[in-house]
């Protein structure tokens, strides 16, 4: 009798938990914060020049999960200052922008699975101040990614990896972790 009290006991517990873990769809905002890198390979003047440049990058979050599996989410997105040593020279990358993307999510209890792809509207500035030279280009160009999230109610925490398809460049990307809040 013990035995078949607890175990009703336990399975009303877990019933009453699970709208705690279910989705919560809705207008979320949040914030993250992680590693950037911007990588390119130019031949200037016969010269291949190779730079590599790592920062600690941020982004600013909104969305709207509408449906248990999809969501659209705007980013505005810093990646950081990153310095390389160039042909003896150094050189500085600052790359920004604003991401408009559709999030799909497969749900696997409290953890979301999710990727998206979209645009990123992007704004890039190099320095060379040993040489005297600035340049800034912006575009628009694909991003996409893949991340996890665990929930708890309308707090989620997330890490992801997100790629920055900018023309001209061979890699710019960022792992990042950061929480969004879920409004209903």
């Amino acid at each position: 009798m013990r035995k078949t009290t607890a175990a009703a006991l336990a399975a009303a517990c877990g019933l009453f938990s699970l709208p705690a873990l279910s989705a919560d769809n809705g207008i979320y905002l949040g914030a993250s914060v992680g590693q950037s890198s911007v990588e390119f390979d130019d031949n200037i003047g016969g010269q291949n020049l190779n730079f590599d440049a790592s920062a600690t990058g941020f982004k600013a979050i909104a969305g709207w999960r509408f449906l248990d599996w999809l969501a659209v989410e705007a980013n505005y997105v810093d990646l950081g200052s990153g310095d390389d040593n160039v042909a003896g020279e150094r050189i500085e990358s600052d790359v920004n922008g604003i991401t408009l993307s559709a999030v799909g999510f497969v749900p696997v209890g409290p953890v979301d699975l999710f990727a998206r792809v979209g645009a990123v509207n992007w704004n890039a500035d190099l320095d060379a101040p040993g040489l005297g030279v600035s340049a800034s280009d912006d575009g628009t160009d694909l991003t996409y990614g893949l991340g996890a999230q665990f929930r708890v109610w309308s707090l989620s925490i997330r890490g992801e990896y997100e790629i920055f398809d900018i023309s001209d460049a061979d890699t710019v990307d960022m792992f990042s972790i950061g929480v969004t809040w879920t409004f209903l």
